[in-house]
């Protein structure tokens, strides 16, 4: 197999160290890595050698003239930067004549996707999303039951709950990822690719409600073509339940599908090299695979709540 070049965009964040360990898994190479922050040990572990840049414009250049005076090029561009600069980089990676392979959430608003799609026949480059809950062995088990019962009973209505809360601390909310204009929020920032697995498995959105917004916890009704999803999403460690608190876990993650637990907390960290075989093959998740879940962030980020009305996730009442 002829190795691919990559590089990288946002090499010292909290989730760059799985890109490098799926582009060294697939027998890849990292040739360049641009970050403002310089303390990225972690890529002597896989592509010491790899070309280093602090600044845009450094690394901007080294990527046209890399295209120029090689033979090879660098025919993908991982994009793991703060969520609202994710726009931008895509197309840099598409303008530089390389594919995109962009975490979540791919842009903020579906309007950013619209234009992504002219650039991408302009360009005749493909922009990849990190959607990899939907490669999970439990969440392609559950897509595959739900839709056997739905040939027998297509108008089913499931009733679901989503509840999820990853503890931060202060600096969280010091950071890009506490400023909703840079994340998008929380709902965007750790719940996107949750309603996106859930979209897929139950249908296109017909109703988005939004019960209770607060910076570090939202929640809200889903009603899908065939589930009522409740969910809560938090980052706020005193919601954590007390019997989780016990075991010194910070972090809780659970849906229930007709009041059954789907258990799919283990086989996350394979998750991006499976994505990578998946996006070198031909198989990766675009731009309208991408749509839903934005459409539905983006809405939320917009929506004023409406308070403890209708049917709303019992977590509400923690904070209400």
């Amino acid at each position: 197999m002829n190795k691919k070049n990559f590089a990288l965009i946002g090499a010292s964040g909290y989730i760059a160290p799985r890109h490098m360990k799926a582009i060294t898994e697939t027998g890849n190479e990292l040739v360049a890595a641009l970050d403002p922050y310089d303390g990225i040990g972690i890529m002597d572990s896989h592509f010491p050698q790899a070309s280093f840049f602090t600044e845009f414009e450094r690394f901007d250049r080294f990527i046209d003239k890399y295209h120029r005076e090689n033979e090879k090029r660098i025919e993908y561009i991982g994009i793991t930067t703060p969520n609202y600069l994710h726009d931008a980089h895509i197309r840099f990676a598409l303008r530089s004549g390389a594919h995109a392979i962009c975490e979540k959430p791919l842009v903020l608003n579906p309007h950013n996707i619209d234009q992504l799609k002219i650039i991408e026949q302009e360009t005749g480059k493909k922009v990849n999303n990190i959607l990899q809950l939907r490669l999970h062995p439990s969440i392609i088990a559950l897509k595959e039951r739900v839709q056997k019962e739905l040939e027998q009973k297509p108008n089913k209505i499931y009733d679901i709950d989503l509840t999820y809360l990853t503890s931060r601390g202060k600096w969280y909310f010091v950071s890009w990822k506490g400023d909703e204009n840079k994340s998008g929020g929380i709902a965007s920032n750790i719940g996107v690719h949750f309603y996106d697995m859930l979209s897929w498995i139950f249908g296109e959105v017909k109703e988005n409600i939004v019960h209770l917004k607060q910076p570090d916890a939202n929640a809200g009704l889903l009603r899908l073509k065939n589930a009522n999803v409740r969910w809560f999403l938090s980052v706020n460690y005193d919601y954590i339940p007390e019997e989780v608190k016990a075991q010194g876990q910070t972090t809780f993650r659970s849906i229930t599908v007709e009041g059954e637990e789907i258990e799919f907390s283990g086989g996350f960290k394979d998750l991006h090299t499976r994505s990578y075989e998946e996006i070198l093959a031909g198989n990766g998740f675009g731009l309208e695979e991408a749509y839903g879940s934005i459409e539905i962030v983006s809405q939320i980020r917009k929506m004023t709540p409406i308070g403890l009305k209708d049917d709303y996730h019992p977590f509400c009442k923690k904070i209400i």
